[in-house]
């Protein structure tokens, strides 16, 4: 059974940081690129940030970039993104999303809510 739990999230206020994991269990997690995607109220998904599967390569949203960083630990099946510096635009549901490098195989987990409000 696939699973991808994420833990972490919560309320902060402008400029804190926050760290998110996602814990993978029921595939081969190496093979699969691992994703972090947020949803804010009244807009759509879009991918914050995204880690290859050896943990090599890793793209960001514009807006995320040089304050977010995504790690993965293959030994442990867990992802997770460190996010500095934070801003109320940040608020969101954060998933974490597994896509398989080749193949169609994708995975969603359940989501967590991260507010940043003064």
């Amino acid at each position: 059974q696939v699973q991808l739990v994420e833990s972490g999230g919560g309320l902060v206020q402008p400029g804190e940081s926050l760290r998110l994991s996602c814990a993978a269990s029921g595939f081969t997690f190496s093979r699969f690129y691992m994703n972090w995607y947020r949803q804010a109220p009244g807009k759509g998904r879009e991918r914050v940030a995204q880690i290859s599967g050896t943990g090599g390569t890793a793209i960001y949203v514009n807006s995320a970039r040089g304050r977010f960083t995504i790690s993965r630990d293959n030994d442990k099946n867990t992802v997770s993104l460190q996010m500095n510096s934070l801003k109320p635009e940040d608020t969101a549901v954060y998933y974490c999303n597994a896509k398989e490098r080749i193949g169609a195989a994708e995975y969603w987990g359940q989501g967590i809510q991260v507010t940043v409000s003064a």
